[in-house]
């Protein structure tokens, strides 16, 4: 009797294999977890006082700045990284201002799509690919539990804080910093899972087209 080799089931589909989904659900789990502390630890010590979020409040004021009470940022690294608290009505970025149920319904159906590509689209063994999909998850939950509970993101990162674009060079929205969005680390998993994903993709090996067979 012959046996198949051990390694087989790594060629199966992940939505079959006991292991990919528990790398999913613990980088979704930890990612989660890890956004959700951080954004409470920020709003409770970067003002000096804790910062609590009214969710009446943020639904009846045209001006979020106003319910974050006026601080300093605090420095993390020169010139590098700070942290301020900020309150985005948005997307990433801030993109998309004031169309909160539209982005609740968008997440709820990336979350979706990316489940159906772990399940279908990789395999088994593509456990970057899985680590890259929770993160992605994990940041549209993060956020999206923010638009429901709060009705706004809480942000408070800031990279390369004061560093200007060069030749009075000024965003479209007319700042002239290198980065000027303020942001949270359920961001960071989403363009770190993209990138990876991106990575995986690009450096797939291309088939090159079979020749045909002798008779």
């Amino acid at each position: 009797m012959s046996h198949a080799p051990a390694h087989s089931t790594d060629h199966v589909h992940a939505y079959r294999s006991p292991r990919a989904w528990a790398l999913l659900m613990i980088v979704t789990g930890l990612g989660l977890a890890t956004d959700l502390a951080t954004k409470s630890l920020a709003f409770a010590h970067v003002a000096g006082i804790p910062v609590g979020i009214d969710r009446d409040a943020v639904l009846t004021t045209q001006r979020l700045d106003l319910l974050i009470p006026t601080h300093k940022p605090v420095v993390v690294i020169p010139n590098l990284l700070e942290l301020t608290l900020v309150l985005n009505p948005g997307a990433v970025f801030g993109v998309g201002a004031g169309r909160r149920w539209f982005f609740v319904a968008f997440t709820l159906v990336a979350l979706a799509f990316a489940t159906f590509i772990f399940g279908l689209w990789t395999r088994a063994r593509d456990m970057w690919a899985h680590v890259a999909i929770g993160l992605i998850a994990a940041g549209g939950l993060g956020n999206l539990y923010d638009r429901l509970r709060f009705a706004c993101v809480r942000d408070f990162i800031h990279p390369l804080p004061g560093l200007k674009l060069p030749f009075g060079v000024k965003w479209p929205g007319g700042s002239d910093e290198i980065w000027p969005y303020v942001s949270n680390v359920a961001d960071l998993y989403l363009i770190v899972g993209i990138a990876i994903l991106l990575l995986l993709n690009w450096s797939r090996p291309k088939h090159a087209p079979t020749e045909p067979t002798p008779r």
